[in-house]
């Protein structure tokens, strides 16, 4: 058995496997497949300061290689994560981090303080760039500027290991990534969902209710790991990287591009049990290979 494990600041991950935000809901609904204290960490769905309803349906549709969403952050708030899901997810032997979302950077403040008192909850996750939120989500990540702003708030209001998620729809995302790290960030992660959009040629209009949504899935991995590899060259904080991952072989691309850890997420639809399979798979690839640490293939490429 080769060795797993890694860090992203002070947070220490058992392994490299984590679950994307938005794919996994709050570990629960998986438990029934995935012995969860198994995995490096769950990043449970989006948590706003106030409750959202989300945009209105149809909010998802497939495409060739991958899928569409806007969801647009529908949560009960952090008040009732806080009172009613945290006793849930407490006693979970990983890693419980929160993505936070919000719609001017006091949002985002008040939202990760009241997470910062829970003392299971060692980390967040900052979404900068969920591209569904009409009123703001999408504007903080696409500038230098707007990703100051609410890095520098959470910051200030919150203690523990702070991960800003980047948005891959900007023109230079490395500048991003390295404001992020410039006001504090322990690690940054990437890439949220590339904006696409689908038409029903019937209908004449478009499949999703808002128009258009974010693409995940296999056909945004290119993009991803390009992108991973760009940051991870950018910056000294650790990368975590995400984007159309479907297997062991996909996960260590992204550690041979420079990402520390990975998160897994709309290949859990597919298979509710894929994170311990590619757990399984990077520690045969390695032993397969010589390796006696992931750390010996972090950054690998020349």
């Amino acid at each position: 058995m080769s060795n797993l494990q890694v860090n992203i600041g002070n947070l220490k991950l058992k392994n490299p496997v984590m679950t994307a935000s938005g794919t996994f809901g709050y570990g629960l609904e998986f438990q029934d497949f995935v012995p969860l204290h198994e995995l490096g960490g769950i990043i449970v769905k989006g948590t706003t300061l106030h409750p959202r309803e989300g945009n209105d349906y149809p909010r998802m549709a497939e495409t060739p290689g991958g899928m569409l969403n806007c969801v647009g952050l529908q949560n009960k708030g952090v008040a009732y994560f806080c009172e009613h899901i945290y006793p849930q997810i407490c006693d979970i032997d990983t890693n419980m981090i929160v993505n936070v979302s919000g719609s001017s950077p006091e949002d985002y403040a008040e939202c990760a303080a009241r997470i910062d008192a829970l003392e299971k909850i060692p980390a967040i996750e900052l979404n900068i760039s969920c591209p569904n939120v009409k009123d703001g989500g999408m504007a903080f990540g696409v500038t230098c500027a707007g990703a100051e702003s609410v890095v520098k708030a959470v910051r200030k209001a919150y203690h523990k290991t702070l991960i800003v998620k980047l948005s891959p729809n900007v023109t230079n995302i490395s500048d991003i990534a390295r404001t992020c790290e410039a006001e504090g960030a322990d690690a940054v992660s990437l890439i949220n969902t590339l904006m696409g959009m689908a038409i029903d040629i019937e209908k004449r209009q478009p499949v999703l209710s808002i128009k258009t949504g974010g693409l995940s899935g296999p056909a945004v991995k290119p993009v991803a790991l390009r992108m991973v590899w760009q940051v991870a060259n950018a910056v000294r904080i650790p990368v975590v990287g995400l984007g159309g991952i479907m297997n062991a072989r996909d996960a260590i691309e992204f550690f041979m591009a420079g990402a520390t850890a990975i998160e897994i997420g709309t290949a859990n639809f597919i298979d509710p049990a894929v994170t311990l399979k590619v757990r399984d798979g990077i520690n045969e690839w390695l032993d397969q290979h010589g390796c006696r640490s992931v750390q010996e293939i972090i950054g690998a490429i020349h």
